[in-house]
């Protein structure tokens, strides 16, 4: 496509409708920043819809209805002051219609058909999580760590505690260096502090 970005770049109008065409919106085509009209609906198109189309500044129509595209409204569609013809129907968009946008105030048949699309101007409230929903998440994890932290901290404990215990027990060979690595170190730390204290005696003196 590099190779003709320079005529590309006068392209004003492409409609590619009522196609095949599968995979994704290819992200070139959102540097044909001269496009004023885009029509690439009914086709078989998935994946979200480009971040790049903020760059359609001289957009004015854009249609990308009845395919299968997902994912959230990119917040860059906002962007277009020019936009005055905006069809995003029958795909498997989500997530809630920006606020305080222009998006809001166009009509709702640009957004049916996209069951997971939430907000005005669609009659389908965004669910909020309630205080009472979010108190109780708040309550399960306080009983999560005062009940089944201290649980699962005795049974670690107690499995600890039987396992170097039984080993011990069983393995005479394991006992016997047991025993001797603290008598080892017993030894280290006296003539440690005798040392030190016999130091300190000196200086004193």
């Amino acid at each position: 496509m590099s190779k003709y970005r320079s005529t590309l770049g006068l392209l004003r109008s492409i409609d590619l409708s009522s196609n095949r065409f599968n995979g994704e919106i290819p992200s070139d085509m959102m540097r044909l920043v001269g496009l004023v009209s885009l029509n690439i609906s009914r086709n078989k198109l998935v994946g979200n819809i480009p971040q790049g189309v903020g760059q359609l500044k001289s957009l004015d129509f854009l249609d990308l209805s009845r395919n299968q595209l997902s994912g959230r409204i990119p917040s860059q569609l906002s962007q277009l002051d020019r936009l005055s013809v905006l069809d995003l129907s029958y795909n498997d968009l989500s997530g809630q219609i920006l606020l305080g946008t222009q998006l809001q105030t166009r009509d709702a048949s640009a957004y049916i058909g996209n069951p997971k699309l939430c907000g005005a101007p669609l009659n389908r409230t965004c669910l909020i999580p309630t205080q009472n929903q979010v108190d109780g998440n708040d309550d399960h994890e306080e009983q999560f760590f005062t009940e089944g932290f201290y649980i699962a901290l005795a049974i670690g404990f107690i499995m600890g505690f039987w396992g170097v215990f039984c080993s011990l027990i069983l393995k005479k060979s394991w006992r016997y260096a047991y025993f001797k690595f603290f008598n080892d170190l017993y030894d280290k730390l006296y003539v440690f502090a005798a040392i030190k204290m016999a130091k300190l005696k000196r200086i004193r003196s």
